[in-house]
């Protein structure tokens, strides 16, 4: 299609700056008609990518949505960054080994179904098959964890799921990093077994150096040093990892995860991953529009003899119900396995439904090995069913939440207290305000807020009556 407004004639400058600032626009508004529609803002994203892509508007030129091709690495790194948190030494110790069993059974599982459907089933070719199955492992845990924070929702069963969340994509990773070795090895001199195990012993380096460089950031970011600096200092290291990442082909994740939960276990500072979050949006916005933009509509129902004979949309439904089956199975099995309750047993599976910004990152750097067709058609399998999972993730994450008693709308069970039945309805409200104030975080005053307090309390103190007195004079 001929694009409305051609922005190839124009200088390189021009021609970046104005289509980031679609990107970014566009974004923005297709999130207001989301919102209406009680959809995550990942789906607006995609939506938004595949309007401005080169198969609706061609407003973006395909030089500038390839040259954009260092932000899924940028974009993986602030979301595995920000999951490193939830890798508490102290949560993890109660109950680590309960997670493990559980989280290696669900990855597994989903991974293993999806082998058997497009390999066995569908005679999908085997490179194609791996990398697609290994891909089912990830979930999202930006949408896990937005719809947790909605609903305030606490207990056992939300402490399993977020620490389920984050295990599941490193497991998802050393499964993506085993299968993208056997494609390179399938691509080029034939399979050894040094071609898996290679990049297995890469990644265990990338942990230990993202280590080293979560120890930096603790050294660089005392407590005294500014908010703005703390936020230079650690995108800086974040650019720093990725850039050393990206010489080596390894892919940035468990580094980053790495160098998380390192700073947040040796600082305890909850608020830079606060401030990183504000910071991260345009650039998980840009990324996913990006992806859209990559989004091949015609090769949905096109077979491509790339990947085998069966069209796309039908290995894009299978794997969407596939992965489903046995993300539930696995955690019910692990579940009891591991003795845990009957909440965990039963509801953990549909909580681990989202799947968006790692499997979508995780296939943009597959698509770079695999290249053609084979490349552009996995990209396109990922960024359909991941707008599925977005429709119906978060609903069924939220349902997960409510059928575990993680979170109520009675009072009575948000702040419970003590000897209920022996106070009167108004003494019981009382308390329970009093607990509610009790919690909330106090207010932090800024410099600029407490400058502009003192200047309002002198100005406060200027003889109010007397000048009032004149000017009402003077009206008369």
């Amino acid at each position: 299609m001929d694009p409305i407004i051609d922005l190839s004639n124009v200088s390189p400058a021009a021609a970046i700056i104005i289509s980031i600032s679609l990107m970014l626009f566009c974004g923005f508004l297709m999130t207001r008609l989301t919102k209406l529609l009680h959809l995550p803002n990942v789906t607006a994203y995609i939506f938004t990518g595949i309007i401005l892509g080169p198969f609706c508007l061609n407003l973006v030129p395909n030089t500038i949505i390839k040259g954009m091709d260092f932000l899924s690495d940028i974009a993986l790194a602030f979301i595995a960054f920000s999951t490193g948190e939830f890798f508490r030494l102290d949560v993890l110790k109660k109950s680590g080994s309960r997670v493990i069993v559980i989280t290696l059974l669900e990855s597994i599982l989903a991974s293993i179904l999806v082998f058997v459907l497009t390999f066995v089933i569908l005679r999908i070719n085997l490179t194609f098959s791996i990398i697609l199955a290994s891909l089912a492992a990830a979930t999202a845990p930006a949408s896990t964890m937005m719809t947790i924070r909605q609903t305030n929702s606490k207990g056992d069963f939300v402490n399993t799921l977020l620490q389920v969340v984050a295990l599941d994509d490193i497991v998802g990773l050393v499964l993506f990093s085993i299968a993208l070795s056997i494609a390179k090895s399938d691509t080029t001199d034939g399979f050894v077994a040094w071609d898996v195990i290679k990049p297995i012993l890469l990644n265990l380096a990338v942990v230990v150096i993202g280590g080293i460089f979560g120890f930096l950031m603790k050294l660089l970011m005392p407590q005294k040093r500014s908010k703005d600096n703390k936020l230079i200092i650690s995108i800086a290291t974040l650019f720093l990892f990725c850039g050393i990442c990206a010489l080596l082909d390894i892919s940035p994740l468990l580094g980053c995860m790495s160098m998380g939960m390192v700073y947040i276990n040796t600082t305890n500072d909850e608020k830079l991953f606060r401030q990183l979050g504000y910071f991260s949006p345009p650039i998980l916005l840009l990324f996913f529009v990006r992806s859209g933009l990559n989004f091949n509509l015609g090769s949905l129902t096109s077979q491509s003899g790339s990947v085998g004979a069966v069209p796309l949309i039908v290995i894009g439904i299978c794997y969407f119900f596939v992965r489903i089956i046995g993300k539930y199975l696995g955690s019910f099995i692990g579940g009891i396995a591991t003795k845990s309750s009957k909440e965990v047993r039963n509801y953990l599976g549909l909580a681990l439904i989202p799947q968006a910004g790692v499997a979508i990152g995780l296939a943009a750097l597959a698509a770079r090995t695999l290249g053609g067709d084979a490349g552009d058609n996995l990209n396109t399998i990922i960024l359909a069913s991941s707008v599925l999972y977005e429709l119906i993730g978060p609903a069924c994450a939220k349902l997960s939440l409510y059928l575990s008693k993680s979170y109520s709308n009675k009072i009575e069970d948000i702040v419970p207290i003590e000897n209920e039945a022996k106070k009167s309805e108004l003494d019981a409200l009382i308390e329970r305000i009093n607990k509610i104030q009790e919690e909330l975080p106090k207010h932090e005053v800024s410099p600029e807020e407490e400058a502009f307090t003192e200047d309002a309390i002198a100005y406060s103190q200027v003889d109010y009556p007397t000048q009032r007195q004149g000017i009402w004079r003077r009206k008369r």
